[in-house]
């Protein structure tokens, strides 16, 4: 399980909608979902409450023993996430209790070797997606095997997303601000420094750029970062005061929100 909609993803879900005699587009929309998501209470038993265990414990910490059994904690923790999220605390674990769990924003692994946290602006805006996280996360041990350093994070999202001090966006968990690599290896402490400075790694910092490039595919929407070289590289894009961090926007296929959708070219064609 890698966290990201791939392509043995794709396939496994159209597989799926031809034999319920759905479009086998390869494509989670709404009655996809419908078909999915089970209806779980106290006393069901199987994968079904295994992934919502899985899920409680990644999106609220429920700190849940992976019994497959609808137990006590997995009730408690399912009434607790109700209430966090203002739904009937019942327990019941209905479609609006599945979508709110899922879609719910998650923090990334900052115990990762390749991963840290400097907090930005913003000391709770550590919340995005769950595809973002999984692409950022998958980055930093990409850039940690390759340099031995660490990806140093600012700024994504609040965890229920809405608007963010000192930011246009940020307000999906589609976007994040990362620091510069330092040549003295210390902007998980002591981000600031611009691409002009003497402390600044361009080298480490174009192969952190790559590997996102890498990682995030057809799901990178884009990069701003005003180091001439990597603009000239095509590792990122010119946008004003943006010499001391880089911004990274992932997307969405299907996003209601242009500035957020992948282009058309990159949604998944219908499985034949």
């Amino acid at each position: 399980m890698t966290g990201l909609f791939d392509p043995e993803t794709q396939t496994a879900l159209g597989l799926f909608q031809d034999t319920i005699g759905m479009l086998p587009s390869g494509v989670a929309d709404v009655p996809t979902w419908e078909v999915i998501v089970p209806q779980l209470a106290r006393g069901a038993a199987g994968e079904e409450v295994l992934a919502l265990q899985e899920q409680l414990n990644a999106k609220r910490g429920a700190g849940l023993s992976l019994t497959t059994d609808f137990d006590g904690p997995t009730n408690t923790a399912v009434m607790a996430l109700q209430r966090h999220l203002g739904l009937p605390a019942n327990g019941m674990v209905d479609l609006a209790t599945w979508r709110n769990l899922l879609w719910h924003l998650v923090r990334p692994d900052f115990s990762r070797p390749g991963l840290c946290n400097y907090n930005g602006g913003n000391l709770t805006a550590d919340w995005g997606t769950a595809s973002a996280i999984a692409m950022l996360e998958q980055t930093a041990t990409l850039f940690h095997e390759r340099t031995g350093g660490r990806i140093a994070v600012g700024d994504i999202s609040f965890e229920h997303g809405g608007r963010i001090d000192l930011h246009a966006t940020h307000q999906r968990g589609l976007d994040f601000d990362l620091a510069l690599v330092r040549i003295d290896g210390r902007r998980c402490r002591n981000p600031g420094v611009a691409y002009t400075s003497t402390r600044y790694d361009r080298s480490d910092t174009a192969e952190l750029l790559r590997a996102i490039h890498e990682v995030f595919g057809t799901h990178l929407q884009l990069i701003y970062f005003n180091d001439p070289a990597m603009i000239g590289e095509g590792l990122s894009r010119r946008y004003p005061n943006h010499v001391n961090h880089i911004h990274v926007r992932s997307c969405e296929a299907g996003d209601a929100q242009v500035r957020y959708r992948c282009p058309p070219t990159d949604l998944p064609e219908p499985i034949p």
